[in-house]
This record gives structure tokens, C-alpha cells and sequence, in this order.
């Protein structure tokens, strides 16, 4: 079934050396525009006296985020990762965590809270398959818009900071001005145009200060062409017994999460929209992108920059534009991001974007972020259950970051915690849908060996489970007629790819109303059940006898997915029913 018929190139394919340094040269200027507009952004949003002497630290974020997406998005894209074009950069998630962490302890703090938090990302890509119903787009929303709503006063503080002697209103001028053509370009632009907002802003917003006297260009007229960049801007680490540390882990902790679960989603999408046909998605190379993302904060963190992250909008539209999704297109990209970041006179230029200008594009980056987290929590619909625990959470998070005098009467341990907006929505929103999941319907477990003996007991098994929901006879014998087919479907995949010993199978049947969802777990051979049953559709001739439980399967259940992690397997069946 053809997926998008427009890819000229996929990842293992070579396109011809001039068309593979023009895609990589458009996909440079996308990330370099976004990693100077977030870090100008995050520069200018800290306390200049957090920063400290010891040379310009914004220069130094610059040249760390522009190695660190270099070699993430050439990691990516080759064998080592998942093998896909995927660009990377500094990201909006880290930049509220990172603005506390500068103003309370310097950006020493924010390093070390960094590539601490990494390895949560980390261990989140050894254990995904455990995770995937923790993290769910509902808590990832969540904490989106929290990050969104507690970050909007920084940004209309920055409107107003100008330079020693020029005119608030100048500043303000300037930012209303950015902003409204900031607002313009992405309502009206499409495609590649859309990308290219941001930077557009930029030019006019900086115009528009050199008119007003509130921009210094003279940084970028005294800095060289070529150098090695300045080891004394960085600020090293700061110590894990300090009690700033400890204070602001479990938000970085907390967002880590999130963009792990982030990653999740672009790491399927990094693969779908890289082919021409339509295949099931390898969850392992999901994993490997994950664990990339873990690295991205880990090396961000080492290089005492803002985390980078994925960027996924900006890979669609390059992929969209070019038709080229080919691997070695992200090695080429990534060389180009490292040459640039040796380039001091080109960062200094780079950095020179007046606060008014920056700061009206944080409000227009924190309005996208809120409604990206609209949708995560609309993406599956939004029901009754998912809409209260947003609400509540929201509700509970705001208020409690509203209150700072009542706040101060629990003392400053609770305070903190409390104070946080970001953590407390997350931690809610987790509470709430763990309590929703385990009162929803009672799991019921099923152990076997992937073998002939198991098939009487799990008929058995769901024959017990459809005469408890009040199943009719018809909905009774397609659910065992699903877990009978599931299970020989496996059997035929880890007869192709024999082991030594027959893995073990364990089903979680999760009841609902009309429905029952069949959670198969194994470890059993390199086909995909889901790319077995899609090519049976595009099949013309006699069927094999072979495919039979394919067939059949496909037949009896509404819905199957199949999810290859490292490690383990994950079917899932979807059987409807009918009360007797």
C-alpha cells in the first residue's frame, strides 16, 4: 500500500552527490535558524548576573548547540541510530527548567541537572515497552502547557529590556512589531515559507531596533573569521549536594519524560514518512531514537547548552519539499553544523538579536507549544475521563503556582515542589490516569509456552473472559477464535525464525465496554504480524495455506498492532462483542 509516493530517495538508497549537498544545505539553515532563535531566546530570558564573568556565554550555547545537533542529526541518520534523516537542535521543552536553573545556580546547575536527567531518557529507551502506558499523550499535554503557561511572564518581561540609555517603548515597539509579522507569516505561509517565519521576524524585528537605537551589532564586527572556540565561556558543573540541585531535579526529571515520550511518536513518524510503501513500524529503531534524544540532553548537558531535541515539523517539510530521505543527506548535514560552529564571526552575527526581539518570539514559540499539547491530549479524542484529568490538573498546577504567599506558609522544601507548575500538572495527570486504568476494568493475566499444549487452555481462558463480560454466543466464539488465530499467527513466525527453546507468552485481556483488548507478550522472530496481514490485502492470487491464520485473524478482530521492541514483543488485539 503505497504511504507517499513522492519520496525519490529512502534512507538505504544513494541520491547523486549535488542533490545530496542541497537537501543537506536547506536542512542546515532550518536547524541553525532554530538553534539561534532558542538559544538568543534563552540567553536573553536568563538574569545576566547568574551568568557571571568569564566570556559570553550566549556564544558559547551557540557553538555547544550547533556541535550537538551536528552530531545528533548525523547519528541518526546512520547505522549506529535508527537510520533515518531526522533533524535535531535546541528545543522549547528544557528552556523554562534551564532559565530557573541559570538564575538560581548558574549555568554550571543547568549542566549538571541536564545530563543528570539524560539518564532517565536513557533507561526510558531500554524499557520502553514498559512504559508506553505511563507516559501518555495525555501527561506529555499536559505538561506542554504547563511549560507554556509558566514561561509567558518571562517573555513579556523581555519586551521591555533594552539597552542602558534606549527607550522602554522603543523595546516594546519593536517586540509588538516582531511579533505581529511573526503572527502574519505563519497564518499566511505554507510549506518550506512556514519554516521561515521565525527567521523573517528576526530580520524585521532587528531592522526595526537598528532604527530605534536598541541593537548592538558591534560583537559580530570584532569577532575573527576562524577560531576554536573560547573554553573559558564554559562554566563547568555544579555539585549534586547542592540544594538547588535537589530542589529543581524532578522538574528536569519530569520533562525528561516527556520528551522521551515525545521522541516515541517522531521516532514512528521518522519512519513513515521515510518510505515509499507502507510497512509496520520497528519499534526498536523507535527505541534507538529515544535513546538519541537521551543523548541529545546528555551532550547538551556536557557542552553546557540548552537540550536539544528532535525536530520533526521541520524534517517533514524538508522531506516534503526535496523528496530525498536519504541517510546520507543527515551525515552531510551534520558535518556542515560542526564547519559552522568553528566559524566565530558567523556565531557573533548570529547572537546579536535585541531582547524586545526575542522575547516577542518566545510568546509566539510558547503559543505553539500550548496548543501542540492540545493536541496530544485530543489525538485520541478527547473523552469525558482524559478531559478531567487535564482540567484538574491545570487547574491545580495554576492555582498553586498563582498563590506564592500561601505557598510560603508550608516552608521551603513543599514550596518548591509545590511552586512548580510543570511538576505538579505531570504528577496529577500521572496519578489520575494510573487510578483511571486500574479502575477501569480488571486486567486478567494469562501465562503460557508458545507451543501446541497452550491452545485448550487459552480457549479455556477467554471462554471464561467472554462469558464474565455477558458476551453473547457469536462475540464469545470471535474472541476465542482471535486469541486462537493470534497465537498460531506467532507460532508461524517463530516457526520461520526457530530458537532453541519456545519463548514464553504472556496476555493481559484489558475489558471494556463492547470491546476487549488481547495484549500478547513474546519474544519470537524478525516478521511483522501487522506487515503479514497488510500484504495479504494487496494479494490477488489463491491464498497460501500458510497465511491462513493471517487471514483469519484479520477477519475475527477489529483491530492488530504489533510492536517489535528490543527485547520483547508486544500483539494487540482488538476483539468487539455484543451483550447476550
Amino acid at each position: 500500500m503505497p504511504v507517499n509516493d513522492d519520496i525519490r530517495f529512502e534512507p538505504d538508497e544513494r541520491p547523486p552527490a549535488l542533490l545530496t549537498l542541497n537537501v543537506a544545505i536547506q536542512g542546515a539553515v532550518l536547524i541553525v535558524t532554530n538553534v539561534v532563535t532558542f538559544i538568543v531566546i534563552y540567553s536573553a530570558a536568563v538574569d545576566p548576573a547568574a551568568l557571571g564573568s568569564g566570556g559570553s556565554y550566549a556564544e558559547w550555547a551557540v557553538v555547544g548547540a550547533l556541535l550537538v545537533a551536528g552530531v545528533l542529526t548525523a547519528l541518526h541518520a546512520s547505522r549506529l541510530g535508527p537510520g533515518h534523516l531526522l533533524l535535531w537542535g535546541s528545543g522549547i521543552p528544557f528552556m523554562v527548567p534551564c532559565i530557573l536553573a541559570v538564575n538560581e545556580g548558574g549555568p554550571a546547575l543547568a549542566a549538571s541537572l541536564a545530563v543528570t536527567s539524560s539518564l532517565l531518557q536513557l533507561a526510558m529507551a531500554a524499557g520502553l515497552a514498559r512504559l508506553r502506558r505511563l507516559i501518555t499523550p495525555v501527561v506529555a499535554g499536559v505538561a506542554f502547557m504547563m511549560i507554556s503557561l509558566s514561561a509567558m511572564p518571562i517573555a513579556m518581561r523581555r519586551i521591555s529590556d533594552v539597552l542602558e540609555g534606549a527607550s522602554e517603548l522603543a523595546g516594546t515597539a519593536v517586540g509588538v512589531a516582531t511579533l505581529v509579522v511573526a503572527a502574519l507569516a505563519m497564518l499566511r505561509a505554507t510549506g518550506l515559507w512556514r519554516l521561515w517565519a521565525m527567521p523573517i521576524a528576526i530580520v524585521i524585528g532587528c531592522a526595526g531596533s537598528v532604527a530605534l537605537g536598541v541593537y548592538d551589532g558591534q560583537p559580530a564586527l570584532d569577532a575573527p573569521w576562524l577560531d576554536l572556540p573560547d573554553v573559558g565561556s564554559w562554566r563547568g558543573f555544579a555539585s549534586i549536594f547542592d540544594a538547588d540541585y535537589w530542589s529543581l531535579l524532578p522538574v528536569f526529571l519530569v520533562i525528561s519524560a516527556v520528551v522521551a515520550a515525545r521522541a516515541t511518536s517522531e521516532g514512528v513518524s521518522a519512519q513513515e514518512i521515510s518510505r515509499r510503501t507502507a510497512r509496520a513500524v520497528d519499534f526498536r529503531g523507535v527505541q534507538r531514537t529515544v535513546g538519541v534524544g537521551g543523548l541529545a540532553v546528555f551532550l547538551s548537558g556536557i557542552a553546557g547548552t540548552l537540550p536539544a531535541i528532535s525536530y520533526l515539523p521541520a524534517t517533514i517539510s524538508l522531506l516534503s519539499f526535496t523528496r530525498v530521505a536519504a541517510r546520507r543527506v543527515g551525515l552531510v548535514m551534520g558535518a556542515m553544523l560542526i564547519v559552522l560552529a568553528l566559524l566565530p564571526k558567523a556565531v557573533a552575527a548570529l547572537i546579536t538579536i535585541p531582547r524586545p526581539v526575542s522575547g516577542a518570539l518566545l510568546m509566539a514559540i510558547l503559543g505553539l507549544l500550548f496548543i501542540e499539547g492540545v493536541r496530544a491530549v485530543t489525538r485520541d479524542g478527547l473523552s469525558r475521563h482524559r478531559g478531567f484529568i487535564v482540567g484538574l490538573s491545570l487547574s491545580v498546577a495554576v492555582g498553586l503556582q498563582s498563590q506564592p504567599s500561601f505557598l510560603e506558609l508550608l516552608g521551603d522544601p513543599v514550596a518548591a515542589i509545590l511552586g512548580n507548575g510543570v511538576l505538579v500538572g505531570v504528577v496529577i495527570a500521572v496519578l489520575l490516569t494510573s487510578v483511571f486504568e486500574m479502575t477501569s476494568g480488571r486486567r486478567q493475566r494469562f501465562e503460557t509456552v508458545l507451543d501446541r499444549s497452550a491452545f485448550g487452555d487459552l480457549d479455556g481462558f477467554l471462554r471464561t473472559l467472554g462469558d464474565g463480560m455477558g458476551w453473547n454466543s457469536a462475540s464469545g466464539e470471535r474472541l476465542r477464535a482471535a486469541g486462537e488465530e493470534t497465537l498460531t499467527a506467532m507460532m508461524q513466525l517463530l516457526e520461520d525464525n526457530p530458537g532453541d527453546v519456545p519463548p514464553r507468552v504472556v496476555l493481559n485481556a484489558r475489558p471494556a465496554s463492547g470491546a476487549v483488548e488481547l495484549e500478547f507478550l513474546a519474544l519470537f522472530s524478525e516478521e511483522n504480524i501487522e506487515d503479514r496481514i497488510s500484504y495479504l490485502n494487496e494479494q490477488a492470487s489463491t491464498p497460501d495455506v500458510g497465511d491462513l491464520s493471517f487471514r483469519l485473524l484479520r477477519l475475527h478482530a477489529a483491530a492488530v498492532r504489533h510492536h517489535r521492541y528490543h527485547g520483547i514483543d508486544v500483539v494487540t488485539v482488538e476483539v468487539e462483542g455484543s451483550a447476550a
